[in-house]
């Protein structure tokens, strides 16, 4: 989705609730494996745009999955007991202030249904994750966007946003941020939440939090009743094809998450991989690990090209693509990439026009991307 860009819409004698979702257009995916497949007639394909674990998902997974598939025919359990149980397990927080969702995005939209109406504001950042002003205008609410500190979140010029908009409901922070990568410390985000009013929802966005768990953010959640954080099993997990993640609360705004979350929007199969998922920490160290190698490898040769990059604490990385050649350019070399079998992330729509983001792929795959990449930037 690039919010800036409205659609054209067929004439309707229907009319959407709020004008705002006329600027919406939907939201743009990384480009899938079969359509470069179909497109460019490119079989060995490299896919490095959705920030997926390039190592997989945790044998147990496939496991638990497997079991499953004799029970197709019979509902999920709605309420999730045993992968609340495990989360509650996990992070030390109590079951009654867990929510799953079909995926993070799932509970982005019902956060936004629940706190934000059409007179609200919501205050996020510049380059934040479009989802955010996303779920906004579905709500006919008000978005605020501040402008960045060097890529990433500028907490006091947040906050300032919030006592200039008196109407403020909710304010995202993704940490690390997507797409840009950068991180905030645990002690400014406590500052930024004290001096927030206890009626302004803090949503923390941990998407990628097991890439880096030094800036777990869970015992806010003792302190302050008005901060939820967000995370998903589609990244560090390796489950991003079965769309599930979690909110954890304060039990009284779990029980409103829950009031309006759609029966069932976990499947069996999703519950059933996630608590494997969660069972395997040997598995998240490795991926850890082995996305720090391949990320400082990635840096280096990104050094060796005379490329810029951003700093990341995620699985992906923030190139800027500025060559002295009039017709090298970002989106040239995303094309190009992709006319070679290498699909990697455009940020035009996040406004980046110079940038790409790259997922951190296995060895193999970050070698095919350099080789491709240096020769294309070389004319080889």
């Amino acid at each position: 989705m690039q919010p800036n860009e409205p659609t054209e819409l067929a004439l309707s004698p229907l009319t959407p609730a709020y004008d705002s979702i006329l600027e919406l257009t939907p939201y743009q995916t990384g480009k899938p494996v079969e359509e470069l497949s179909r497109e460019y007639g490119v079989f060995n394909v490299v896919k490095l745009a959705s920030n997926e674990n390039p190592i997989g998902c945790s044998p147990q997974v496939t496991l638990a999955i497997t079991e499953q598939l004799g029970k197709l025919a019979r509902y999920p359990d709605g309420n999730g007991h045993y992968l609340k149980q495990a989360l509650s397990d996990f992070t030390d927080i109590n079951i009654e202030c867990i929510t799953l969702g079909n995926g993070s995005n799932d509970l982005l939209d019902i956060l936004a249904r629940a706190f934000v109406s059409a007179d609200d504001v919501v205050v996020y950042s510049q380059y934040c994750f479009i989802v955010y002003p996303m779920v906004t205008r579905m709500q006919g609410a008000t978005g605020v966007e501040v402008p960045a500190h060097r890529f990433g979140h500028n907490l006091d010029a947040m906050r300032q946003a919030v006592d200039d908009n008196p109407n403020t409901k909710m304010v995202f922070i993704a940490n690390p941020n997507n797409p840009t990568g950068t991180q905030l410390q645990h002690k400014e985000l406590h500052k930024f939440v004290a001096s927030i009013p206890s009626s302004v929802l803090v949503v923390l966005d941990e998407a990628y939090i097991e890439y880096s768990p030094e800036s777990n953010n869970c015992v806010l959640l003792d302190e302050f009743d008005n901060v939820v954080i967000v995370r998903t099993f589609s990244k560090a997990y390796g489950l991003a094809g079965l769309r599930i993640g979690y909110a954890l609360s304060s039990a009284a705004v779990a029980e409103l998450l829950n009031r309006i979350r759609q029966p069932f929007n976990v499947s069996r199969i999703g519950l059933a991989g996630a608590v494997a998922a969660l069972g395997d920490q040997y598995f998240i160290e490795k991926t850890r690990n082995t996305n720090q190698e391949q990320m400082h490898w990635l840096e280096k040769q990104f050094d060796a090209l005379g490329l810029a990059f951003i700093k990341s604490y995620a699985n992906f990385i923030m190139v800027e693509i500025q060559v002295e050649m009039e017709d090298i350019t970002a989106i040239s070399i995303y094309q190009a990439l992709l006319e070679q079998g290498v699909i990697v992330r455009p940020l035009a729509g996040y406004g980046l026009p110079n940038w790409l983001r790259i997922t951190v792929g296995i060895a193999e795959d970050n070698l095919r991307l350099i080789d491709t990449l240096r020769s294309i930037l070389t004319n080889d």
